[in-house]
Formats: structure tokens, C-alpha cells, sequence
């Protein structure tokens, strides 16, 4: 019978110990060793085998896993690596247990992040492309026109590419809500910066089903209800990711024959 063997970086990000591009950090770095020896970028391991990160025995248990959603001050840095960053997110909410935050929000900005020590999760909400929402209130350095509003909802050039379409409302003088479906470095202050607009103040009020309710700088834990609405949601983006790929298949065949 074959072994059933994944790379190292998959297994890191698994069992809950970071995500897969940490992890390849950490096997770059030389933090990493199986069996003993530092490993090769994309070595793959068995069940046999015994991983340790930083002289420490990784093992692979799928329980008692921890989700937080965490209110990030200004100035925060969502890494792991918290021998370079000084104000990083793992230091500041010192949480007994080793987490990993859950994509990023840059260290201007403010509001929701989430934590957990579940790879499997990590993976899902970073793969979803669909009804994966983030919610924004975002302040500028001068009046918004309807123009603005227009623009922004119909897309811009970010990073060599047109953003996708998203909802835009003015709420204020200088301030609007923005819904994201796509995460893009820094996207919004790109996209604003692309207009002409200068962020002052940005602050992610909700991720998917989850909505920001505590004071900055505190953190808890996902309710029962949130985690099974988010689950529901990920496996609706699962659903329509793959009638997407079955759509784009048949397109090609077309294009072949």
C-alpha cells in the first residue's frame, strides 16, 4: 500500500501551526527539521515521520481548536514572526495558545481580524472566492462626489489588474462603507490613491458572517452560531468554485474542437 504523504508545509498549516506561506518561511529559514535534518522546500512527509519547529515536536491533533475575532488597534502587525516585528499581533493579544491570524489588515488600518489554530479553516476562507464579504468604513482627505462612489463600485486599476465590482456607500463628507470580495495588497488605499484620494482613517467592521462587537484591542471567541454560519458559507463558495471550474472547462473544449 502507497503512504499517504503531503508536504511539509501542508502538514504545518494542518495541524494548526501556521499558515503554508509561514511555514514556508519557517523551512526556508532552517527552523524546520523532520526526522533530525533541515528539509529541502517541498519535501514531503509521512505519518511515520517527526517534525519539529525550532527544536520543538509538532503533533498532529485536530482538537480543542481555538477561533478568535480580534478588534486590531492601529500600528498592530498581523505576523507570526515575532522575533522581527516588535508590535506584532501574537505578542499584543498573548493568547496562551499558539494562533495565526487569518489573512491580514496592514498595521494603518483598524478592526476585525480573525485567529485560529486551524489550518484547515485558514485554507478555506483564503481560497474562497465567492460570498467571501469584508466590510469597510474608510474616512478621505476631501469631499466624496458621486463620481468617486461610481468609480470605486465599477472597479479601478490595482496591481496591474481592474478590482472587481463591490458596493460603495457615502455615508458622511469624507466618509463611505466599502464591500469587498477580493483581497488585494492594501486595495482599498490603492484604489483611492488611483482616484486621487488619500485614506485617513480605515476600519474593517465585518468578515462574512462575522461582525465586529468588541471594544479595540480585546478579542473572543466565535459563537457556536457564527461558526456554523461560516462553515455554510464556505461550503456555498466550495459549491459554486467548482460549477465555476466545470463552466470554464466546457468553454475550453469548445475553444479545442
Amino acid at each position: 500500500m502507497e503512504e499517504n504523504l503531503k508536504r511539509i508545509n501542508k502538514f504545518l498549516s494542518e495541524v494548526g501551526y501556521c499558515s503554508r506561506r509561514e511555514a514556508d518561511k519557517l523551512i526556508e529559514a532552517g527552523r524546520v527539521t523532520i526526522n533530525g535534518k533541515i528539509p529541502e522546500m517541498g519535501t514531503k512527509i509521512s505519518e511515520k515521520d517527526v517534525v519539529h519547529v525550532d527544536g520543538k515536536p509538532i503533533k498532529d491533533s485536530k482538537e480543542g481548536f481555538v477561533y478568535l475575532a480580534f478588534n486590531k488597534p492601529v500600528g498592530i502587525v498581523c505576523t507570526t514572526d515575532t522575533r522581527v516585528e516588535k508590535d506584532n499581533i501574537i505578542d499584543f493579544i498573548n493568547y496562551p495558545k499558539r494562533i495565526f491570524p487569518i489573512g491580514r489588515l496592514d498595521k494603518p488600518s483598524e478592526g476585525l481580524i480573525l485567529l485560529t489554530d486551524d489550518g484547515d479553516i485558514v485554507n478555506k476562507i483564503l481560497r474562497a472566492t465567492n460570498n467571501n464579504e469584508k466590510e469597510y468604513i474608510v474616512t478621505v482627505d476631501k469631499p466624496i462626489s458621486q463620481t468617486f462612489i461610481e468609480r470605486m463600485s465599477n472597479g479601478v486599476p490595482v496591481l496591474d489588474r481592474i478590482s472587481k465590482k463591490c458596493v460603495v456607500e457615502k455615508l458622511g463628507t469624507y466618509e463611505f462603507r466599502i464591500i469587498l470580495t477580493q483581497g488585494l495588497n492594501r486595495q482599498i488605499r490603492r484604489m483611492c490613491e488611483y482616484l486621487n484620494y488619500e485614506v485617513q482613517t480605515l476600519k474593517r467592521i465585518r468578515i462574512m458572517n462575522i461582525k465586529l462587537d468588541m471594544p479595540i484591542g480585546t478579542h473572543r471567541e466565535l459563537t457556536a452560531e457564527e461558526f456554523e454560519d461560516l462553515n455554510a458559507l464556505l461550503a456555498d463558495s466550495k459549491k459554486q468554485e467548482v460549477a465555476q471550474a466545470k463552466t470554464s472547462s466546457r468553454r475550453s473544449n469548445r475553444k479545442t474542437k
